[in-house]
């Protein structure tokens, strides 16, 4: 009996302690090389490890025995914010899983994870059978009813199932707008809408760890807003309604949505959009949180988008042998004036510089005006390069990346060009010379 004991003695800290791994298969095989595994809090994601993919796709990281349940992200390309996943771990059980681009994720085993697929899956029929209802313009209101019946029921039995589950939270948040009748399409619609974020909880710590809140932002910003003229009012309205649903949600995780919602809308090349985010929202969270880098980032932006004016510096500078000195709102030489940051020893300007230089010859004296600011770390080789182009006024900007003028242009690459208008308001941010000339050949 004693020896029974001591065996299970010796034995107990390995059962209390035990290691789980996530495992699976990427495929094709060749695309992927490396998988990177981090743990997902509310405003920050742990590095917990990372393993090489076999030839033949599969991997496996072997979680330590203190790894905490909760939200993992699976990391497998670069930019990493683009290519993930996120799996839920319970540290019950091991996960195995089989990724593929184009159809996703699926789980082998861990029941969680499997328990919260099906129920996306499950719940993604049933919409799919509200929609060909609607789409169909049939008349036979029990047969929608019908749907809607199964939907509660639907929700109702995977909460059930996915009690004391991490899943459950996840279940509960997605529970989507329900009618208890008959509705017609336009109706139903403006009720989706309007009670789109009702089960959200925006200060639930594990939909902050996840990319659950994004995606339902995302989902509801951009799947809610009509083509159309009034494309960019709508996108307003709907940002308006998501933040008024998220008003109780900690600054911190404020500031991640709407970071992303901004990056996003700048892509987009919607600046009125992404000004009225940063305006509106995201200047007065960037500044409780003492975010001097994001207020920078918003502002900067903000000033050099389309419509503004040129943020305004001292010309200390040179044409062909004249002497220029003046501010940059002073000029009124021209009728556009193209400001181009450059560098004497950048192979791409030595490449772009001279064809602006032979596109500005075809050009109508005085129609344009081009101010080039080297970034340079001293002037030996720039004063040499700047004969070559005696039509420019030329300015050195000393420190390079580190230029005041550049910083305030937001420059982070050269050449850059900025296009403005005879009052200094900028009209154009063409990335070389030819989208260069295709603006001013248009005109």
């Amino acid at each position: 009996m004693l020896s029974k004991i001591v065996t299970l003695l010796l034995i107990l800290p390995n059962i209390l302690l035990a290691q789980h791994s996530i495992k699976g298969v990427f495929s094709p095989a060749k695309n992927y090389e490396v998988v990177l595994l981090y743990k997902v809090t509310p405003t920050v994601s742990e590095y917990i490890k990372n393993t090489e993919i076999n030839n033949d796709g599969s991997f496996q990281i072997q979680l330590d025995a203190s790894a905490e349940a909760g939200i993992y992200r699976i990391v497998y390309a670069v930019p990493q914010e683009d290519y993930n996943f996120d799996v839920i771990y319970n540290a019950k059980e091991d996960i195995e899983l089989a990724f593929n681009a184009e159809t996703g994720v699926t789980f082998k085993t861990s029941s969680e994870n499997k328990l919260l697929a099906s129920y996306t899956k499950s719940m993604s029929m049933v919409t799919q059978s509200i929609t060909n209802y609607y789409r169909g313009n049939k008349k036979d209101t029990t047969a929608l009813n019908t749907i809607f019946k199964t939907q509660r029921e639907t929700q109702a039995r995977y909460e059930k199932q996915a009690t004391n589950t991490i899943a459950l939270q996840f279940i509960k948040a997605n529970k989507p707008y329900i009618p208890k009748k008959y509705e017609d399409v336009k109706t139903y619609i403006n009720h989706l809408k309007t009670r789109y974020f009702d089960n959200i909880d925006f200060n639930n710590k594990t939909l902050q760890s996840s990319s659950f809140l994004e995606e339902r932002m995302n989902n509801y910003i951009f799947g809610m807003t009509a083509e159309g003229k009034d494309k960019i009012a709508n996108y307003k309205a709907n940002i308006d309604a998501f933040c008024m649903a998220m008003k109780s949600a900690p600054a911190t995780v404020k500031r991640i949505l709407l970071v992303s919602l901004w990056q996003q809308m700048r892509d987009l090349e919607l600046p009125a959009v992404a000004n009225y985010i940063t305006t509106t929202y995201l200047i007065d969270i960037a500044k409780s949180l003492k975010d001097t880098t994001l207020v920078n980032d918003l502002t900067r932006y903000k000033n050099l988008s389309i419509g503004n004016k040129a943020p305004d510096f001292y010309i200390d500078g040179i044409k062909g042998k004249t002497k220029i000195t003046k501010k940059l709102s002073e000029l009124n030489t021209a009728k556009h004036y193209i400001i181009v940051f450059w560098s004497s020893t950048c192979s791409h300007c030595l490449n772009d510089i001279p064809k602006l230089e032979t596109y500005l010859e075809t050009k109508k004296a005085g129609s344009i005006e081009v101010v080039a600011i080297g970034l340079e770390d001293d002037d030996k080789i720039w004063k040499e390069k700047i004969k070559s182009f005696p039509n420019f006024i030329h300015m050195l900007g000393l420190g390079k990346w580190s230029n005041s003028i550049g910083d305030d242009y937001g420059v982070e690459l050269t050449p850059a060009y900025f296009v403005l208008d005879k009052d200094k308001k900028i009209v154009a941010k063409p990335f070389d010379t030819e989208a260069l000339k295709a603006f001013f050949d248009k005109k």
